[in-house]
């Protein structure tokens, strides 16, 4: 990923309050609209480099779950 997008959609979603935050993710999975996807790999990218390793691996341990069939 290019890093002019991570700074175009991190510009654009400063200040935002964590109701805002939860209200663009929900639309973007709603919209299931594939452009919308790199914003979510910037959130998910922040997220990540911001939780501890417990949050890392219950996160991860909840995806794996997920796509185990």
């Amino acid at each position: 990923m290019n890093f002019q997008i991570r700074d175009a959609i991190s510009a654009n979603v400063t200040n935002q309050s964590a109701q805002e935050f939860t209200d663009i993710v929900e639309d973007a999975i709603e919209r299931g609209d594939e452009h919308l996807l790199p914003g979510l790999g910037v959130f998910l990218e922040s997220w990540w480099k911001e939780s501890n390793e417990a949050e890392r691996n219950a996160f991860s341990e909840k995806l794996a779950k997920h796509y185990t069939h």
